[in-house]
């Protein structure tokens, strides 16, 4: 690791006038940036910690009925804490493992915008709202490729407000080294609809099956994805699965979330 400059503000201005400076990265848990720090693909001379920040830390439920997660808050206290919406606590439960979970955090995950990480597809099926320290961003709109979002150079991660569906599940097919999603699946029914989100799978990041939403809407049980399917034309490819495959895992883990969802 190489010298750099650490501070770690007591409040959301301080920390946005921190990273006025040049070169500053913001850092929730560096479940990521610490990694590419070491490996030198990244090199910030002053890292800004989102961690002391009272204001970003903690669950409440908001007056509409959505959960209001922090930007900072920790996936093993979602785990704990989102009992009002079990699919997202059971999302947060399997992330990573124990060290990630106590480490890592719900604002730093949707800002890094992993294509295999569970997060996104969590906010993007349930209709979340991205708040930060200047706006509001609806998840249609956040998450915008693969490790590209919405947010601005400085902009910071303060709050995420779920709706809670009528019903939810997710459904992931880990990696056993990494344990992200070879191919993930997040659907959520509402009152107006069904979102399915899938993440680990394109090239683009994390997406909705417009097909299986349409479908589900009318009828949300597992058969009625029976001869649905997505094309793997822009699929991830690797070592660990082909885009074939990572296509037709879709399909699969989304009739299982529908089911464990019923």
């Amino acid at each position: 690791m190489y010298n750099f400059e650490f501070q770690k503000p007591d409040t959301i201005s301080d920390a946005v006038a921190a990273l006025g400076a040049e070169d500053a990265q913001a850092l929730g848990g560096g479940q990521t940036l610490l990694p590419t720090m070491k490996q030198r693909l990244a090199s910030p001379k002053v890292l800004v910690s989102l961690k002391g920040i009272a204001e970003l830390q903690g669950l409440c439920m908001g007056d509409d009925g959505s959960m209001c997660i922090g930007g900072a808050t920790n996936h093993a206290t979602v785990a704990v804490e989102a009992t009002s919406y079990p699919a997202l606590a059971a999302t947060a439960a399997h992330i990573g493992d124990p060290a990630v979970r106590n480490r890592g955090t719900i604002g730093g995950s949707l800002a890094n915008n992993d294509p295999s990480a569970c997060y996104p597809a969590a906010a993007l099926a349930s209709g979340a709202t991205i708040v930060s320290n200047s706006r509001e961003i609806l998840a249609d709109d956040f998450f915008q490729g693969m490790f590209t979002t919405a947010l601005e150079e400085g902009e910071i991660i303060t709050e995420v407000r779920f709706p809670i569906p009528e019903k939810a599940n997710y459904q992931k097919f880990l990696q056993p080294a990494s344990r992200f999603a070879l191919v993930g699946v997040f659907v959520a029914k509402f009152a107006d609809g069904v979102r399915v989100a899938i993440t680990g799978a394109s090239n683009d990041g994390v997406f909705r099956w417009g097909e299986a939403e349409e479908t589900l809407s009318t009828n949300f049980s597992p058969d009625a994805l029976q001869g649905l399917s997505l094309s793997d034309s822009d699929m991830i490819a690797d070592l660990h699965g082909t885009a074939a495959y990572r296509a037709h895992l879709c399909s699969v883990m989304t009739k299982r979330a529908v089911m464990a969802a019923n």
